[in-house]
């Protein structure tokens, strides 16, 4: 591995590892009002929803039948693994199925 790539990489993670350290540290220090405690709480389920739909803009009839079966599944069963290989499924079934047009 090139030196340059080896000290990007070791620097990311050391900058990575500075902040979530230092949140924890400023946390531990001086508690959050309510609102922002609750904001920070619920932050990574949007986070990941705008990475997630903007791979879905990219994926076409597949991909967005198998993000419905994923939720529908997870929705019903509670079962991430069960709702995961549901939508894999579902996509797979999709794209076997000859082209309409």
């Amino acid at each position: 591995m090139r030196s340059d790539v080896l000290l990007t990489i070791l620097g990311m993670a050391a900058v990575t590892y500075l902040c979530r350290a230092g949140g924890y540290a400023i946390m531990r220090a001086k508690r959050p009002p309510p609102f922002l405690d609750a904001m920070l709480r619920n932050l990574p389920g949007p986070i990941f929803m705008a990475y997630v739909a903007l791979a879905l803009t990219r994926t076409g009839p597949a991909g967005l039948l198998g993000t419905v079966v994923v939720v529908l599944v997870q929705w019903r069963t509670g079962h991430l693994s069960a709702s995961i290989l549901a939508g894999i499924g579902a996509v797979w079934l999709l794209d076997l199925l000859p082209d309409l047009g």
